[in-house]
């Protein structure tokens, strides 16, 4: 039976990444040991992060005047960490919130300085939406504008550029790699690793040169961009295996043409699942057409007393970490890049057969 991975994050990985992995872990390069165990400062290690960066950055046509950087902690670390770096005296920022990771961030913004928060969803007769909206001077002296293009937990995703008279900052953990893009509408792009790009832990951040030129708060060495920007990401000891996987994935994505050809698999993928709710009179989803996202789709069953026999059918059928998450209830499938095609028909299929068991 083969198994199809919906976990939200840490996600699926793609086999064939799995799989090198594993061939090589304990013998990498042929120097007889894992790639967990050398130096982050030997050549070998050096040149792994180098060709990393650079395959990121033709991925996602990052203009050189952006530094690559790969840090620790996470999404997370990050809500810190865009706060202490840009907000030194007395700045302000702009937050958008649509949903919980949003609002997230600005409630760790809020423990390092004032910022305003702005909620851009919007209800429509089909569901629940967001919109990146229509933003001018007069609206405040902002240092940065923050969003989430993609909430994991409310299946919501903005597909719309942004556009600000501030630098936008984005986080894009969930995102990430899954569409195009164009980095030079955005100040700084952020990501944890576990969505698009590998394990847990790793954060990635992709920053213009010049906002690293804002005032900054106090804050640990390791948080600081300009300190990881001058040490090319090796201020201390990274997380060298989540970066190796890191960079098998960006050469696997290589292979499968690209960010415009995943994306298209992408849009497919989504597609399949979401024409097959529309016609049903089974399940149910709440979000708003033009905001329902292709990589985490939510939706409910009608008779929610079925959701606990569904998924426990679903796990024997192969079909994982299909609840959604506890503050929304029902179902939620991710579908990451890593995700192929066969899932979302497999899990379409699983859904069709439930349906017609339980009517």
């Amino acid at each position: 039976m083969q198994v199809f991975n919906f976990c939200a994050g840490p996600a699926m990985l793609p086999p064939a990444v799995m799989q090198q992995a594993q061939a090589e872990f304990i013998n990498w390069q042929d120097q007889g040991v894992s790639v967990m165990e050398v130096s982050h400062r030997g050549k070998p290690f050096i040149a792994l992060a180098n060709q990393a960066e650079a395959d990121l950055r033709e991925l996602m046509n990052i203009p050189d005047d952006y530094h690559v950087l790969f840090m620790h902690g996470g999404g997370r670390g990050q809500f810190a960490a865009i706060a202490q770096n840009f907000l030194g005296d007395n700045g302000k920022a702009l937050y958008l919130t649509s949903g919980q990771w949003s609002k997230s961030a600005v409630a760790e913004a809020r423990k390092f300085a004032d910022v305003d928060e702005l909620d851009i969803t919007f209800a429509t007769e089909d569901g629940k939406g967001a919109k990146f909206p229509a933003l001018d001077p007069s609206q405040g002296d902002y240092r940065y504008v923050h969003y989430c293009p993609n909430e994991t937990v409310d299946g919501i995703e903005i597909f719309e550029e942004p556009n600000a008279p501030w630098p936008v900052i984005a986080d894009m953990s969930s995102c990430i790699l899954s569409r195009e893009i164009d980095v030079s509408k955005y100040g700084l792009i952020y990501a944890g690793a576990q969505k698009n790009i590998g394990p847990s832990g790793l954060a990635l951040v992709i920053v213009r040169k010049d906002m690293l030129k804002l005032p900054k708060l106090a804050m640990p060495s390791i948080a600081d961009y300009q300190i990881t920007a001058d040490a090319d990401s090796m201020f201390n000891t990274p997380p060298t295996y989540a970066m190796y996987l890191a960079s098998l994935v960006f050469k696997w994505l290589k292979a499968e043409g690209g960010v415009k050809a995943i994306e298209q698999k992408n849009i497919r993928k989504a597609a399949t699942l979401y024409d097959y709710i529309a016609k049903s009179d089974f399940y149910t989803n709440g979000v708003a057409t033009e905001n329902r996202s292709r990589m985490n789709a939510t939706f409910q069953l009608l008779n929610s007393e079925l959701d606990g026999e569904f998924l426990q059918q679903a796990e024997k059928a192969g079909l994982l970490a299909l609840k959604g998450h506890r503050i929304v209830g029902g179902m939620r499938a991710s579908l990451y890049n890593a995700m192929p095609e066969q899932g979302a028909i497999a899990l379409v299929a699983f859904m069709d057969k439930f349906a017609k068991a339980n009517q």
